[in-house]
């Protein structure tokens, strides 16, 4: 037999025997070093992780420092955080030495001057009311930071966002409901409706997630509601939304004018993306309003669309002007601290964990667009277009610096 024949039955032999599966190469988990500090911002009662996903976030082999009461206005104790598994430390300085910063609203100057060089901050960080220097500050200090009211899931929409305005719409109603009775000095009127007496009416300015949330909450209690808005496709969304016919219309000023004369409340749901949102309803028209009737402006975050609003406080919350009560205090959510910590953190233990399961923050942003989405400053260099325009800064594109990496 010749020896090219003994070669080839050789090779036959061997493909027949068992062969190793080759396995797939599993990215290194990584052990992430969270930090909570306690929220400082005036009203701020959230807190962006609760117990529960604490406990999940250290069994999963993580480490969190909480800050002593920082859930402490959201009904969470320091026991409860300790019980969770994570450290309950007494000063700000020691959440800060973590890896990951996790906050409800922006730094403060004070917190960005203890953050350390290379951490990573995630945080609504509402860059464009802030000073140059506060972004500046951020870049020496060559921070990675995402923005998470711009955090993106898997279908482009905004979950956070659209949390948020769900529990805005939904409380906007029940704040109306609580102003239109006896116990606070209204009208006595239940929002809603009940057989044999006419509806509440209620105007919603606006057509976007809060008015949606708010729509269907007072549809829910019986109420006649109209919808105003320049935005048409927003308004048929919203009709869809709601899942009946309601009244719609665009800001006619004069078919405005007569929706607000009948309105026993009115919402301002109007959103800008630029700056202030546009005064749509004028004193003149709130000074039609019926005696007792009542304005929640959602709206007066970006300082309001009533040209009678003015910010107020969750202590004082309301003032009355031509005989029509005014509810305009911002972050409506943390009027129900609880309920909004929940939602947050619903949102942030799932996105903490992947980035622990994909070995880190790094790999995470190469491989999750839904982090990718919210970043806009990565090591310390500015990635958000609009951003860098503002402040006239030097801007680079992401994806090209993740392609070099």
């Amino acid at each position: 037999m010749s020896d090219d024949v003994i070669k080839s039955l050789a090779q036959s032999a061997t493909k027949m025997l068992p062969q190793e599966e080759l396995a797939g190469v599993k990215r290194k988990k990584s052990s992430l070093f969270i930090g909570v500090p306690k929220e400082t911002s005036l009203q701020e009662r959230r807190v962006p992780l609760v117990p529960n996903d604490v406990e999940l976030l250290v069994n999963n082999g993580h480490e969190v420092y909480i800050e002593s009461k920082a859930g402490e206005k959201a009904n969470f104790s320091d026991n409860d955080y300790s019980e969770a598994g994570a450290s309950v430390v007494p000063s700000r300085e020691e959440v800060f030495k973590a890896d990951i910063i996790l906050k409800v609203e922006p730094l403060s100057h004070d917190e960005i001057d203890m953050m350390k060089r290379g951490q990573t901050l995630i945080s609504a960080l509402q860059l464009p009311v802030q000073p140059k220097n506060f972004l500046q500050k951020m870049i020496d200090k060559r921070i990675t930071a995402i923005a998470y009211d711009f955090v993106q899931d898997i279908e482009g929409r905004l979950p956070i966002i659209r949390a948020m305005s769900e529990i805005a719409g939904n409380t906007a109603v029940l704040i109306a409901a609580e102003y239109l009775s006896n116990v606070n000095e209204g009208q006595g009127m239940m929002l809603g409706g009940i057989s044999g007496v006419k509806p509440t009416e209620v105007v919603i300015i606006g057509a976007g997630a809060v008015a949606e949330f708010a729509a269907r909450a007072a549809i829910g209690l019986g109420a006649t509601v109209k919808v105003f808005s320049n935005n048409t496709s927003k308004l048929r969304r919203l009709q869809e939304g709601v899942g009946c016919r309601i009244y719609t219309s665009t800001f006619q000023p004069k078919v405005l004018e007569r929706a607000m004369e009948t309105a026993d409340v009115a919402i301002g749901a109007v959103r800008s993306e630029t700056g202030r949102s546009p005064v749509i309803v004028t004193e003149n028209m709130v000074r039609k309003m019926q005696d007792g009737s009542v304005i929640v402006d959602v709206s007066i975050d970006q300082g309001g669309c009533f040209e009678t609003s003015r910010v107020t406080n969750h202590a004082n919350p309301v003032y009355t002007e031509h005989g029509v009560i005014h509810y305009c205090v911002p972050n409506i959510a943390s009027r129900v601290a609880r309920t909004a910590s929940y939602v947050l953190s619903n949102i942030f233990a799932p996105v903490i964990l992947s980035v622990g399961e994909g070995g880190g923050v790094d790999p995470s942003i190469k491989e999750m667009l839904s982090i990718r989405s919210g970043i806009y400053l990565y090591k310390g260099m500015l990635t958000n277009k609009y951003l860098a325009e503002n402040f006239k800064l030097p801007y680079k594109d992401l994806d090209l610096l993740l392609a070099a990496i």
